[in-house]
Order: C-alpha cells, then structure tokens, then sequence
C-alpha cells in the first residue's frame, strides 16, 4: 500500500491529514507491515510481537492453549497468536474478502450475537484454542473463534467459555486474555485517561472470573502457572493507582513495558501480568 497521494489529492486534504500520511510513510513498521508475508491487519502485531519476544514467549509455552483477544478487530493480535500457536501458514494467503458470517448452533447466544463459523479453517493444523471478541465484524482467521458482542454483556462470560471449552479444557477458562483496546481520544487530558481507567477496570472485571488460577501445589511440572493478562493502559497517576489496587495483589508479577514499536510520543504501555492468584479479597 502506498501513502503517497496523488498531487491534486494532496492538495485537498488537510494539514493533519498530510501529517499522518507523512507519519506513515516514515513509519518502519508500516513498511514491515506492508511486506509481510502474513500480512498483519494493523501496525499493534508489531508490539505484541516483540512483547512475546521480549518476554519469555509467553504466548508460546505449552500449557497455554486457550487464549482470548478482547476488543479484537481487526485482528492483528488474534492473527499473531494464531501464527504463535501454528494455525497459519505464512506462506497461505488470507482469507477472501467474500466470506461471510454465520452463527453455530449449540453456542447458545443471542440473536444479535455473531459468531463466525469459519473460525476452524486452516491449511495447517495448530494448537489450542483462540477466541477473539469486539463488538465490530471481523473477517475471519484461521483456528480464531471470532465472536461479535460486547464482552461485557450478561451473556458474554458463558459464550467465550462455551467456545474455550475442550475436552483438554472443560471449564473454558482462559490461559492468556490480551486487551489492546483504547477509546478514541477526545484531546481532553482528563477524559481520555478517564476512558483509559474505565477500560481498564472493565478488561479486570472479565478476567478475574476467566483467568485460570496459579496452582502450584503439585509441584511446578504438574501445577499451572495461572493465568495471564496483557493490558494496554495509558500512563497516569490514577493508572498507577489501579496497578497498585488491583494487578499488582492479584498477580504473581505484574511488568510495565513500552515496546519500541511504541511510538515515542504516545504514553501508551502496557501491564504484563502473570500468575493469576485468584481475586484477593
């Protein structure tokens, strides 16, 4: 994709509008993105890339085998997972523009719930289980349950669990729940940390009831790690405050991490949380 306009389009978009075009056509990851094979559907598969990378491949271990992408479209982080637990193959093509989307029996979800039934196409089998949420449609993507709904909805929970679940994993929890979600910013400092905060709290309320539990009582070959939770925040004296409050006594270790595909201007980071404790009351 090319972000040099045509002169008479250049002419007639705005001073913002030529910045950002600017931006992107500096911007490595952009460059990157573009190029690769897996054609990732947004610049933020770069971060969790190097998140992973830089963490211990925490998306790779072998007892995480269920995993949920909250406020997911357009998939990059789902695409990037599904490649870490093999259900891609780089070299295949995504899928055609085309599909549509159908609703399963048996999930028993609303009406205005969508999930998508192509979810298990893949030109290769992988591991585990991927289930991606947002209330926007997503096309699908190989070995991802895609599932359009609010997940804070009543119904929620029992969805995502019911697609979690497998024989391996009967009570559908999650290994890993990631949240790249961030509210469209108002310019207003107060408001959109506000927003930051709220989200924040949202993403804890589903996973203290969805994380699977550290059980270390059989020893660390036989126990479970517990769950872990990647968190997009932005950086504030009440953010901190929720880390405090809420992370830091329910985890076994919570990590700040800016990743450098982080663009240096924005106070974006992200909470690395690991070792899901069970809510401390």
């Amino acid at each position: 994709m090319s972000f040099r306009p045509s002169l008479v389009l250049h002419k007639k978009l705005s001073s913002a509008s030529r910045s950002w075009l600017s931006r992107q056509s500096r911007d490595p990851y952009v460059k990157q993105r573009n190029a690769s094979p897996t054609a990732y559907r947004s610049r933020s598969a770069f971060k969790l890339l190097e998140l992973d990378s830089s963490w211990g491949s925490f998306l790779s271990k072998k007892d995480m085998r269920a995993v949920v992408d909250l406020g997911a479209a357009p998939g990059g982080w789902s695409q990037v997972v599904a490649e870490k637990l093999g259900w891609i193959d780089v070299s295949a093509p995504d899928f055609d523009d085309e599909l549509v989307y159908g609703l399963p029996p048996g999930h028993g979800a609303s009406d205005e719930t969508k999930i998508d039934e192509f979810n298990s196409w893949s030109s290769k089998a992988g591991r585990g289980v991927i289930v991606s949420v947002d209330l926007l449609p997503m096309m699908p993507i190989p070995g991802v349950h895609t599932i359009q709904m609010d997940f804070l909805a009543p119904q929620a929970e029992a969805t995502v669990k019911a697609a979690l679940a497998t024989p391996e994993n009967p009570s559908g929890m999650a290994d890993i729940i990631l949240s790249d979600m961030a509210a469209n910013f108002s310019g207003y400092k107060p408001r959109d940390v506000e927003s930051s905060l709220n989200i924040c709290h949202s993403v804890f309320e589903f996973a203290k009831d969805n994380l699977r539990v550290r059980d270390m009582s059989q020893g660390a070959l036989k126990g479970h790690r517990g769950g872990t939770l990647l968190l997009k925040h932005f950086a504030h004296p009440l953010l901190q405050d929720f880390r405090k409050q809420f992370l830091e006594p329910n985890f076994h270790a919570v990590q700040y991490i800016k990743p450098a595909s982080s663009r240096a201007e924005s106070a974006e980071g992200y909470w690395l949380c690991r070792g899901w404790n069970g809510l401390k009351s």
